[in-house]
């Protein structure tokens, strides 16, 4: 999908109450951004906001903080978040490689829904579970660690799999086809097109 740019993205981001435009100084003091020590959620690659917002509202005894690469995606979610009378999200704008400079031992659960699956064979290292991104998650859960993912992508779910399995990961859940389940689940505009096209939604759970 192309990627729409908007103009002065990071000045429109600046006005918005969700956006953290400081993104080092909360570190070890997310608890005190969010006003209460409620378990701390991760969203790495929030797109436009459907899956944040949507779990935001249906668990407001969780804080949400969701980070996306790309500012003007970023600009079309908080527009969304404005709309919105919630309290417990925060958005960033910036890289997951980089996670450690934002949390210290602080996120409870990482979600990962459909994450680019770089599936070009020299690009495998920039997946969001190749082992390296899997380490950085180490140092900043709180206790233990918990990954759930989604993704339209068979390989990328096949080597999500691989991977997580052998860094120690146990599987609460896998699903092949996540649609054909009465599971709870919040779906993101990127889940919508691509089931509407025919590709099933895959699904893991998984802990350390």
């Amino acid at each position: 999908m192309r990627l729409r740019n908007v103009k002065n993205a990071k000045d429109i981001l600046e006005n918005y109450k969700y956006f953290i435009s400081d993104v080092c100084s909360n570190k070890n003091e997310w608890s005190l951004k969010f006003g209460n020590k409620n378990p701390i959620m991760l969203e790495i690659g929030m797109g436009k906001g459907d899956f944040i917002i949507g779990m935001a509202k249906a668990h407001p005894e969780w804080n949400f903080i969701g980070i996306e690469k790309y500012e003007s995606v970023l600009v079309r979610a908080v527009e969304k978040l404005e709309k919105e009378d919630i309290t417990n999200v925060r958005v960033m704008a910036v890289d997951a490689k980089n996670l450690e400079e934002y949390f210290g031992n602080e996120i409870d659960t990482i979600y990962l829904n459909f994450s680019d699956p770089w599936p070009k064979k020299r690009h495998f290292k920039r997946r969001l579970t190749y082992k390296d991104f899997l380490k950085t998650y180490d140092g900043i859960f709180k206790s233990g660690a918990r990954i759930i993912l989604k993704t339209d992508n068979d390989s990328f779910f096949e080597s999500s799999l691989i991977s997580l399995n052998n860094y120690g990961y146990v599987f609460d859940l896998v699903i092949l086809d996540l649609w054909s389940t009465e599971r709870e689940n919040v779906k993101t505009e990127y889940e919508i097109k691509f089931a509407s096209k025919g590709f099933k939604i895959k699904y893991l759970e998984a802990h350390k």
